[in-house]
């Protein structure tokens, strides 16, 4: 069995949302474009997402990112915030405009 997911309602379950930060919205006009994904996801299955997602666009390059946690105090209590995965998506051809409208 195959571990590649490319059923459309796995398609969320890789990308879980775009970050939208200063640094990643100036990568958007050479292309890159910055998602959260799933810890788990591959880059190939990250790659074979976006394409979905974003129909007409080829993917160049993926780079992924572990975020470690970081200690958070409110007061005297102390937590951690939670440690997630970034993917740095390079695509080929016309920007998407649904993240550079943000």
């Amino acid at each position: 069995m195959s571990k590649t997911r490319t059923n459309k309602e796995k398609l969320y379950d890789i990308i879980r949302r775009p970050v939208i930060t200063e640094k990643s919205m100036m990568a958007t006009s050479l292309g890159k474009y910055t998602f959260e994904v799933n810890m788990n996801a591959t880059k190939v299955e990250i790659a074979q997402a976006v394409e979905q997602a974003f129909p007409g666009r080829k993917v160049k390059k993926v780079h992924t990112v572990y975020m470690p946690s970081h200690a958070k105090r409110m007061g005297y209590h102390y937590g951690r915030t939670a440690s997630y995965k970034k993917a740095i998506v390079t695509v080929e051809g016309d920007p998407i405009e649904e993240l550079t409208a943000v």
